[in-house]
């Protein structure tokens, strides 16, 4: 009779992924617990933690899984028939239709509480996000499509906007956060990228009001 195969790490950590990804969307992330998830993968609690530190280091690092098998950011590179203030736009519209990493984010809103966490997300953003933003802007403007002076400061601003907008971070209601988001929208046209026209700021509304609910 064979001998069943050994898992090693790497597959457990893999399963638990997995597992986290479809219990924090069908269940919720407060409402699922370590036990719920190994017992998905029927794993020992033991082998949760050879893999990870906790339910929240689960969370983020779904969160980065989810965006690199799925970076907008490449998808965007390929298109030739887009300027770059045009490829900024299809590029917010990509990541708003990807509601699996949408509802993980908005789950992921109550652990950002904790501030090492909070700086965690921060350091990620600025050195994953940072230079792909300086990329297309630079793009953007060589092509003349975004009319900036400030496209380093810009880049490194962008990826800073969600956090300030988050109630978990700063409170506010989702009257106040939508109110927020029009003013850095109005910033951002002012600075050369009017990225954002009317119907999207009414559908974005209902973002705001989820973010408070989480």
């Amino acid at each position: 009779m064979a001998r069943p195969v050994k898992k090693t790490q790497q597959q457990w950590k893999n399963e638990i992924l997995n597992a986290a990804q479809n219990l924090f969307i069908t269940k919720g992330y407060q409402k699922t617990s370590i036990s719920d998830i190994m017992k998905e993968v029927e794993g020992a609690k033991g082998m949760f933690y050879r893999c990870f530190q906790s339910k929240e280091e689960v969370m983020q690092e779904l969160g980065n899984q989810m965006f690199f098998h799925n970076n907008p950011f490449e998808e965007i590179k390929k298109r030739t028939d887009l300027n770059g203030l045009q490829k900024i736009k299809e590029l917010l519209l990509l990541n708003q239709s990807d509601t699996k990493r949408n509802d993980i984010n908005m789950q992921a809103i109550s652990i950002l509480k904790d501030p090492h966490i909070l700086a965690s997300a921060i350091e990620s953003n600025r050195k994953v996000l940072t230079p792909l933003w300086y990329e297309l802007l630079e793009e953007g403007k060589n092509d003349g499509s975004i009319q900036t002076e400030y496209t380093k400061e810009l880049s490194e601003l962008l990826p800073l906007i969600n956090f300030w907008l988050l109630p978990s971070v700063y409170h506010a209601t989702a009257d106040e956060i939508y109110h927020k988001y029009c003013f850095i929208m109005e910033v951002l046209c002012h600075m050369g990228l009017p990225i954002i026209d009317d119907s999207m700021l009414l559908s974005d509304k209902k973002i705001f009001t989820d973010a408070v609910e989480k």
